[in-house]
């Protein structure tokens, strides 16, 4: 709704009857405290939780208290309260009030109701005084919020066993924890017409790109919707191709995870009402990488990884291959395993692409299946059914016991992907890669794959090409892809993602260790023992 003359209270009064937080945009407050009441009372009609309460100061100053009933805490709210009742003459003063007089250590000061109202439904409590253009707000939140827990999708063997909530707040001081720096910066903004919606920008000055950090603002800002509900939200909207299958934004919500992304000089994103932070920029190999192989040795992530690469090659390609040999190139089999396959497809009365379509199809149906029951029936309903189901199949001749062990290992490995939105797009593009294999057979495949490494080539995430560092090459970069170097080895930052300071470690120390070989204590514990025994 439109009002038609914002520097008239009695015309604003008199017109409102419904509107948004965006609509009340520079709409002053109103000196006179009736006409404030009158106008929040209408705006507020048939909403049974908005409480506004009248009362008066020991002066017989009349004062209004605007909050929302269940985002406050109910006993600061009526500290604050008691003490405005007990002012003196000549304290009503908005300026006294908000330098001396409340035991509140957050306080705002407002001047239009845009400001006032997006407070108050955030949880903080508003303050309106007789004769004042000006009101306060107080950060007195107590909303019931969900406790901290271990992250269900990003478990760990080694690490830190908590994980973000729904409460922006609890949020940003969880990370707040592990980055103990005045450089770590949060930018707050708001985005939802309806919704109001919280969001931190969150980086670490000096380290961080600025030109990123000033895009990543500028494409949150010029989203207008009417509600932000999810980071998913923001994802799909700041995210430089929409058609990808690819995502081009991390999410996570381990704190460690956002806090070692940060210190890389990325840029995290939180929403509030959800534990999934966004990272930007994203490459691919971060899709690839766990928060624990940061936490054991080097020898044995760069192990589990090669591990990781081999069962992406794995999940992609398995099924299409299956299929183009079955079809087109039995001469690759040795005999012995060809005359297996073609006995078990003896009966089988669909062709391999039809078999791998079904079977792929009914395994992706119990994931999910098993992703949507309670949790105490879920994983027994996944698996049960997929043994009931493919034992059954196969008895009945729709599809052969080599098609089952075949889908059946590529479900394993879309498992080893560390993280869900990844492991989605390989279980997409699957898809096309079988059909094309039963077209062209393995050079359907290499098509295929090209083609695909082609459009990954082309992506950016906020300028950084997806690819880095493999294409466009960056050597010195390639000690955290598909090997992890020792921690003495990465003295320098990814420098694709245009960092200000590279250098992140100091390389004195680990030429020391490696020049000394350890002998230093062992020189030092023998010469203890000698002094010992003089």
């Amino acid at each position: 709704m439109k009002f038609p003359n914002r520097n008239k209270p009695k015309d604003l009064i008199e017109t409102i009857d419904t509107c948004s937080l965006m609509e009340l945009e520079g709409i002053p407050l109103l000196p006179r405290l009736d006409e404030n009441v009158v106008f929040l009372k209408r705006l507020f009609s048939d909403c049974s939780d908005f409480v506004l309460r009248e009362f008066q100061m020991k002066n017989s100053v009349r004062a209004i208290a605007v909050f929302v009933d269940g985002l406050i805490d109910t006993k600061e709210v009526n500290q604050a309260l008691k003490s405005l009742m007990i002012l003196e003459d000549g304290d009503e003063d908005i300026e006294v009030i908000e330098e001396a007089l409340l035991p509140v250590s957050q306080i705002a000061r407002v001047d239009d109701y845009k400001k006032l109202l997006q407070a108050v439904l955030s949880g903080d409590t508003g303050i309106l005084v007789e004769g004042n253009e000006e009101g306060l707000t107080l950060g007195i939140r107590g909303a019931e919020k969900r406790s901290v827990n271990e992250p269900e999708g990003e478990a760990v063997v080694r690490g830190p066993r908590e994980g973000f909530i729904e409460n922006i707040r609890t949020n940003t001081s969880m990370l707040r924890r592990k980055l103990k720096t005045p450089r770590l910066k949060m930018k707050s903004l708001v985005v939802g017409r309806e919704t109001n919606t919280n969001i931190v920008v969150s980086f670490l000055e000096g380290i961080a790109d600025p030109q990123v950090v000033k895009e990543v603002s500028q494409r949150i800002s010029n989203i207008d919707m009417d509600a932000v509900l999810e980071s998913g939200y923001i994802e799909e909207l700041i995210q430089d191709n929409a058609y990808s299958p690819f995502p081009q934004v991390m999410y996570s919500e381990r704190p460690d995870t956002i806090a070692g992304a940060l210190l890389e000089g990325r840029v995290a994103i939180f929403v509030d009402g959800t534990p999934m932070v966004l990272i930007v920029p994203a490459t691919f190999w971060m899709m690839m990488q766990a928060s624990e192989d940061y936490f054991e040795r080097s020898i044995m992530t760069t192990l589990v990884r090669l591990l990781r690469f081999l069962f992406l090659v794995l999940a992609l390609v398995t099924p299409a291959f299956y299929v183009a040999i079955t079809t087109f190139h039995q001469q690759m089999l040795p005999t012995t395993l060809l005359l297996s396959v073609a006995a078990a497809r003896e009966s089988i009365p669909f062709p391999a692409i039809v078999e791998a379509l079904i079977m792929e199809i009914s395994f992706e149906a119990l994931r999910e299946a098993g992703i949507r029951l309670p949790k105490t029936v879920g994983q027994a309903v996944s698996i049960l059914g997929a043994l009931v189901v493919g034992q059954a199949a196969v008895q009945a001749g729709i599809v052969s016991a080599p098609m089952v062990i075949v889908v059946s290992l590529t479900g394993i490995a879309s498992f080893t992907i560390p993280h869900f939105n990844a492991s989605i797009s390989i279980r997409i593009l699957r898809f096309p890669l079988m059909i094309a294999a039963s077209i062209l057979g393995i050079y359907g495949i290499l098509v295929g794959v090209l083609v695909m490494l082609g459009h990954m080539a082309n992506l950016r995430s906020f300028g950084v090409p997806y690819l880095s560092p493999i294409a466009p090459m960056s050597i010195g970069d390639l000690k955290d892809i598909f090997i992890r170097v020792p921690w003495s080895m990465m003295e320098k930052r990814p420098s694709f993602l245009g960092v200000e300071n590279a250098r992140r470690m100091d390389d004195g120390f680990a030429n020391e260790v490696q020049q000394k070989g350890g002998q230093a204590g062992t020189s030092g514990n023998s010469n203890s023992n000698e002094e010992g025994k003089a």
